[in-house]
C-alpha cells in the first residue's frame, strides 16, 4: 500500500504531502490539460525521433559484441518504451527502473530512458530522482568504457554519457523547483486571503458587539422607565375596575403619560445618537472602504453626539428620581480630577450608575438605591451602586400584583456582561453580588498615567 501510494501519481483535490515526501508533487492533475497534453505529444515525438534515428542508423559500432537476438529485439523493445511514456505522469519511479532493463536490451530506447530521467526530476523530490538516474548512468558509462565508437576517445564518450543523463535531472529539478516556489506562494497568498477574512469576520464581531452594549446600555434604562409607568398605569386601573383601588385623576394619568412620552423621545434620541457615533467607523470620514462590503461609502460624515460624561450622572440620578426610584447619589470629586479624565472613562462610571439604577429599578422594586462615586488621582475612579434586596416572598408578590412591571422586564445579565468588557477596556475591574441581603456593584477604573 505504502508502495503504491508513492508510486501513483497524486490527484487533484489530495491532501498535500508534507514537504520532503516523494509523492509531494506541486501541479499534479488528475486530468491533463491542454498544456500537458502538449508537453506529452512533444516529449513522446522526440523519444520516437530518436527511436527512429537509432534504428536508422544501424548497425551501431557495438554490433559485433551483442547477441544476434537482441538486434532483433532491438526496435521492438524500443516502441514499447516509446509507449510506456504515455503512463509516465501516473508511474514515474516504476517506469524509470524499467526503462533500465529497456535501455538495457535496445539502443533505441535511449530517447524513451531520456525522457523518463526528466519525469522523475520533475515529479518526484530529488533523491529518488538521483537514485533513478544513477541506476541508468551506471551501466552506460560501463558499457560506453567497453564499447568507445570509433574515432572518439573513451573520456570523450563517457563525459557525453554523463551530460547526456545530467542534463535532463537538472532540468527537471529546476522545473520541480519553480513549480514549487509558485505552489508555496499561492498557499502564502491563500493563507494571507484567510487571515484578511478573519480579521473582517473578527471586526464585523466586534462592532456587532459593540453596538449590542450601546444599544443595551441606551435603551434598558429608558425602557424599564417606560415600563414602571405604563405597569403602574395598568395596576392602578386593574384596581380601580375591581372596586380595590382608587380610581386615577386625569393629572395623575397625563403625568404618567407625559413621562412615558418624554422617556420614549428621549430613547429614540440618544438610540439615533449612538448609530450617529457608530457609522462613520465603518468607513473613514472621507469615504472610505467598508469593511462589510470593501466599497467606499459615498454619504457625507456624520456629526458625533456628545456623549455622557461624570457631570451627566446628575441628570440620569434625577431622571430616575422623577419617576418615581428611590436613589441617595453622593459624588465625591477632587477638584479639577473630573476635567483630567479621557472621554471614554467618563461614560464608562455613567454606564455603570446606569446599569445600577436599571438593574435595581428591575429587580428591587421600591427599594432605595444609594449612588456613590469616587474620583480621585490616587485611588481612581470608583462607582458604588448598592440596594436591598427583597425577600422572596416580597418579590413574589411584586410580581403578582404588578405582572407589567419593571420587575418582569427580561434580564439575563447582558448588562454586566457588556459592562465588564467595557471596564476591562480601560484596564478597569468589576465586582457584583449579594453581601448580607444587599445587592452591590463596584467598577474601579485606574487613574490614567
Amino acid at each position: 500500500m505504502e508502495l503504491a501510494r508513492r508510486l501513483r501519481w497524486p490527484g487533484r483535490g489530495r491532501t498535500a504531502a508534507p514537504s520532503g515526501t516523494v509523492d509531494a508533487v506541486p501541479g499534479d492533475k488528475t486530468r491533463r490539460t491542454v498544456r500537458d497534453w502538449v508537453v506529452d505529444v512533444l516529449l513522446f515525438g522526440l523519444a520516437v525521433l530518436a527511436w527512429a534515428w537509432t534504428w536508422r542508423s544501424a548497425p551501431l559500432h557495438y554490433v559485433d559484441t551483442i547477441p544476434g537476438w537482441m538486434v532483433t529485439i532491438d526496435p521492438w523493445v524500443g516502441a514499447l518504451g516509446c509507449l510506456a511514456l504515455w503512463w509516465r505522469r501516473r508511474f514515474p519511479i516504476l517506469l524509470g527502473i524499467a526503462m533500465v532493463l529497456v535501455l538495457a536490451l535496445a539502443a533505441t530506447g535511449l530517447g524513451a530512458a531520456l525522457v523518463m530521467v526528466l519525469t522523475v526530476a520533475v515529479h518526484r523530490n530529488w533523491l529518488p530522482a538521483t537514485l533513478v538516474t544513477v541506476l541508468h548512468l551506471v551501466p552506460s558509462l560501463l558499457f560506453g568504457y567497453e564499447n568507445p565508437p570509433p574515432g572518439v576517445t573513451r573520456w570523450a564518450y563517457l563525459t557525453l554519457i554523463l551530460l547526456m543523463y545530467l542534463a535532463p535531472l537538472g532540468w527537471g529539478i529546476a522545473v520541480r523547483a519553480r513549480r514549487e516556489l509558485i505552489a508555496n506562494l499561492r498557499r502564502e497568498v491563500d493563507r494571507a486571503r484567510d487571515e484578511h477574512r478573519q480579521r473582517l469576520a473578527g471586526a464585523r464581531r466586534a462592532e456587532r458587539e459593540r453596538i449590542a452594549r450601546e444599544m443595551h446600555d441606551v435603551l434598558a434604562h429608558r425602557i424599564s422607565l417606560i415600563s414602571v409607568h405604563a405597569g403602574a398605569l395598568a395596576y392602578r386601573t386593574t384596581q380601580a375596575d375591581a372596586g380595590a383601588g382608587v380610581p386615577l385623576k386625569p393629572g395623575e394619568v397625563g403625568g404618567a403619560i407625559e413621562v412615558i412620552r418624554d422617556n420614549a423621545r428621549q430613547a429614540l434620541v440618544e438610540l439615533g445618537d449612538v448609530l450617529a457615533v457608530l457609522r462613520p467607523e465603518r468607513g473613514d470620514r472621507n469615504g472610505g472602504p467598508d469593511p462589510e462590503t470593501g466599497t467606499a461609502e459615498q454619504s457625507a460624515p456624520h456629526r458625533s453626539a456628545p456623549q455622557p460624561r461624570l457631570a451627566d450622572i446628575f441628570r440620569l440620578v434625577q431622571e430616575a428620581q422623577a419617576a418615581g426610584q428611590r436613589v441617595a447619589f453622593e459624588m465625591v470629586c477632587a477638584p479639577g480630577a473630573a476635567e483630567s479624565l479621557r472621554p471614554a472613562v467618563q461614560r464608562t462610571v455613567y454606564r455603570t450608575v446606569q446599569e445600577g439604577l436599571t438593574n435595581a429599578r428591575k429587580h428591587a422594586g421600591q427599594a432605595e438605591v444609594t449612588v456613590r462615586v469616587e474620583v480621585d488621582p490616587g485611588t481612581g475612579v470608583v462607582a458604588t451602586i448598592t440596594n436591598p434586596v427583597p425577600p422572596a416572598d416580597a418579590r413574589r408578590r411584586l410580581a403578582d400584583s404588578s405582572p407589567r412591571s419593571a420587575a418582569d422586564l427580561p434580564g439575563a445579565g447582558a448588562g454586566l456582561t457588556g459592562l465588564a468588557e467595557r471596564l476591562a477596556l480601560d484596564g478597569g475591574t468589576i465586582e457584583h453580588g449579594v453581601v448580607g441581603g444587599t445587592f452591590r456593584l463596584s467598577t474601579r477604573l485606574p487613574w490614567p498615567a
